[in-house]
């Protein structure tokens, strides 16, 4: 579908409205307005959920088919800005350093070129610009507020600053990695560091706990299977001259396949356990299972591939990302797709620096409406 200049300068004023105007995760008060004005304005119906942030749109083709949807994210991050624009960021110490803006106005001007070629639906398209995604909790919150009834499949996407613009990646199965945290607690006798035959040392239980889970990765996965455990907080103790009682440490563990996933926290607990009985202590385990894979449905690679192709845009295999996506919670529930969108920045994700060329909205525009057209010919057939 064609973007017109006048939609993409529209479009990049909206974008440097909400850049300027960045909101936290289930604070998104003031996006969420000018959503819905911007929807209203463009006569798109926004549907009646009692959501408190975020918007969910709808655009019914003028032929018989089913729904499928489109999403967006729009929060921001807990960062100061330092990037060099003309439009930095008025909320002090808040930053779209991920792009949702970017996201947010390009969906929306997919749902304005749709609802301009109703005619060429076959079914509907569901909109829907969620809240909290940096927090993992705004995907989950809209399918409990029942967004995804009778809808067959769902897209979305994720910039990608590495990739120069009108450049698109397509991955079937998994994409971006499952994320799970952990927090253990080695619990031991204290005492003094003098007369450690005293005490049940639990940064000894600890050490050695930190050095041995990685051969949970090294030598108990098999080796086609992807992941990476990474501790990242040790606390315990608080002077010189004394041993602690306990120590906690926390990380994250982050994976591809569902074999894996399940085996580590076995692995993990077991691990510990046998680490602080040997030593004379005992440990606690407690296991967050945050997010699962972005598990992209090879039915909608084709068409994926397709609709890149026939817009002239270059089409290239993703390269998976260690990150994660609540996008992939949708994916637990129907079919999803999720593509990388090149947007030619200067730094990665929550950079304070970060930023995008903002040529890619007409391409995350134009991609987003024409798979929409192709994805309901595909599903009527």
């Amino acid at each position: 579908m064609h973007v017109t200049d006048e939609l993409l300068h529209d479009l990049i004023d909206k974008r440097r409205y909400l850049h300027e105007h960045p909101e936290l995760a289930f604070k998104e008060v003031n996006t969420t307005k000018k959503l819905k004005d911007w929807l209203s304005e463009n006569d798109i119906a926004v549907l009646p959920y009692d959501l408190d942030t975020g918007v969910i749109a709808e655009i019914k083709g003028e032929k018989e088919g089913p729904t499928i949807a489109i999403r967006a994210d729009i929060d921001a991050l807990p960062i100061k800005e330092e990037a060099a624009v003309p439009f930095p960021s008025k909320n002090n110490g808040v930053m779209h350093a991920c792009g949702h803006d970017f996201h947010t106005v390009s969906v929306l001007g997919a749902a304005i070129l749709l609802n301009k070629h109703r005619d060429r639906l076959y079914g509907t398209v569901r909109i829907i610009f969620q809240p909290a995604e940096e927090i993992a909790q705004g995907a989950k919150s809209l399918v409990d507020k029942g967004v995804l009834e009778g809808v067959k499949a769902i897209f979305g996407m994720h910039n990608k600053p590495d990739l120069p613009v009108g450049t698109i990646g397509v991955k079937s199965e998994g994409l971006m990695a499952s994320v799970d945290k952990f927090d253990i607690t080695f619990n031991g006798i204290g005492g003094h560091a003098g007369i450690p035959h005293h005490t049940i040392d639990p940064i000894v239980m600890a050490s050695h706990y930190v050095t041995s889970v990685q051969s949970i990765v090294a030598r108990r996965l098999d080796l086609f299977h992807n992941a990476v455990v990474s501790i990242t907080s040790i606390n315990g103790g608080n002077t010189w001259n004394v041993i602690p009682d306990k120590v906690v440490l926390q990380g994250t563990v982050r994976t591809f396949q569902p074999e894996a996933r399940d085996a580590i926290p076995r692995m993990m607990k077991q691990l510990a356990i046998s680490i602080a009985e040997g030593y004379g202590g005992t440990v606690e385990f407690k296991w967050d299972a945050y997010l699962p894979v972005v598990n992209n449905d090879r039915a909608y690679e084709e068409v994926i591939q397709n609709t890149v192709k026939g817009l002239e845009y270059e089409l290239v295999d993703a390269e998976p990302s260690a990150a994660g996506e609540d996008f992939a919670f949708y994916q637990t529930y129907i079919p999803g797709y999720f593509v990388w969108m090149g947007v030619d920045g200067p730094n990665e994700w929550h950079h304070p620096e970060y930023d995008l060329n903002e040529d890619a909205i007409k391409v995350a525009v134009a991609f987003f409406a024409t798979l929409a057209v192709n994805a309901l010919e595909q599903e009527a057939e």
